[in-house]
């Protein structure tokens, strides 16, 4: 391993999971901050570092940055720390080059050697440490860091693109997540799971103080966030995380809400108080996406286009009532302003509190990466035909593992 890094012109970490659940995030940061590496994080990842880490160059993949992704397409060595370099990772295996070599640290074998890796099974603190020491004086060429820092100002500046306010009506999920991240205190913990919500804040959140953001994204877990919100809330006030500092911040969809909101009745009753801001977009706006893009019109994942028994009625949910239901305080915020002035009176509530907020079902974050996902080889529709042949061409990019 050491001297396969020590062979590399353009060397990349992918940060995962592993990293957090070891406690190496000060190891993984002083090793490349030393050797002048740049770091890129999975879902499981992100908030190994903060956002402006010197090292920090982004979140990779599917839902990840054009930073990160481009310098994993350049990358000839990858030192992947504490993942198990799965699909959203990886782009359905079309991020990287063909002849990459990989350095895979893990705890699992089975993750370790996937993708012709080099096989390095152990703790990730504990690996970590041995590397640097057996690395030496080594440093990564100067030119590496450079580019990663370019390419992750170019990302910054896209991100404030996307998330500035405009005179839209309705605000989108980058603006919403703009919003709260700047209200949020750096200790602040930000809980999301499911549906559009973690593509938005993987790519636009920026993560304040390491370990303060918590996306669980390995089985789109539609039900997670509120109850890890709970969870997150005993962490803190009962068991002292952080000196018993931060609030937990659930960012749900609409959709994901109705799934499973039962939680705030049972965080109300043990006083453990979180807040939550829901995103409507009246549907299941991101499976609507992924429909479309894959050829097929839309149909039955946003309300507008469901069978409903009054086409022109359509009953919409008050969320906010619905949570004072439960015991919680709450209220509907009709924009962007609105919701700065909820949040700050959330910041002043003794119990839990929803925020809702009607988003775009259509405007999104752009990202780079492919995703492999099944069309049909035989259709009537030109679209779904011209998305197979994207599918396919996504395949012939795919590097081959073993």
């Amino acid at each position: 391993a050491v001297q396969r890094l020590q062979q590399a012109e353009r060397p990349l970490i992918i940060a995962g999971g592993g990293v957090r659940y070891s406690g190496a995030e000060q190891a993984l940061a002083a090793l490349a901050g030393k050797r002048g590496i740049p770091v890129v994080e999975t879902v499981a990842g992100k908030g190994t570092l903060s956002h402006d880490d010197p090292v920090h160059a982004g979140p990779i993949g599917i839902i990840g940055s054009t930073s990160a992704n481009a310098l994993a397409a350049d990358a000839d060595v990858i030192l992947a720390v504490g993942t198990r370099l799965q699909d959203f990772t990886t782009g359905s295996w079309t991020a990287f080059a063909g002849d990459a070599a990989f350095i895979s640290v893990n705890a699992a074998r089975a993750d370790a050697g996937k993708h012709r890796s080099l096989a390095v099974v152990g703790d990730a603190l504990e690996t970590l440490g041995e590397l640097d020491t057996a690395l030496g004086d080594w440093q990564a060429p100067a030119a590496r860091m450079q580019q990663a820092r370019s390419l992750f100002a170019d990302w910054n500046a896209l991100l404030d693109r996307h998330q500035a306010p405009t005179d839209s009506e309705t605000p989108t999920y980058a603006q919403v997540v703009a919003v709260v991240n700047a209200w949020a205190d750096p200790d602040d913990h930000l809980i999301a799971a499911a549906g559009g919500v973690p593509g938005e804040v993987q790519k636009g959140w920026r993560v304040k103080t390491p370990g303060t953001y918590d996306l669980e994204f390995g089985f789109s877990c539609m039900g997670y966030e509120i109850s890890a919100g709970w969870g997150h809330a005993m962490a803190i006030r009962d068991w002292g995380e952080q000196g018993g500092r931060g609030l937990p911040i659930v960012l749900i969809g609409d959709g994901t809400y109705l799934m499973m909101n039962s939680d705030i009745y049972s965080s109300v009753l043990t006083g453990h108080k979180l807040v939550v801001i829901v995103c409507d977009n009246a549907g299941f706006a991101v499976i609507n996406r992924l429909q479309t893009f894959k050829g097929t019109p839309e149909f039955n994942n946003l309300l507008k286009d469901c069978r409903v028994a009054q086409p022109d009625r359509i009953p919409r949910v008050d969320w906010a009532a619905h949570a004072r239901a439960m015991g919680a305080e709450a209220r509907h915020c009709e924009s962007l302003e609105a919701l700065r002035n909820g949040l700050d009176w959330a910041r002043t509530t003794d119990r839990t509190t929803l925020l809702s907020i009607t988003t775009d079902a259509y405007s999104w974050v752009p990202g780079d990466a492919d995703w492999d996902v099944g069309v049909p080889e035989v259709s009537d529709r030109a679209s779904v035909r011209e998305a197979r042949s994207h599918q396919e061409a996504i395949r012939s990019r795919q590097r081959r593992g073993v």
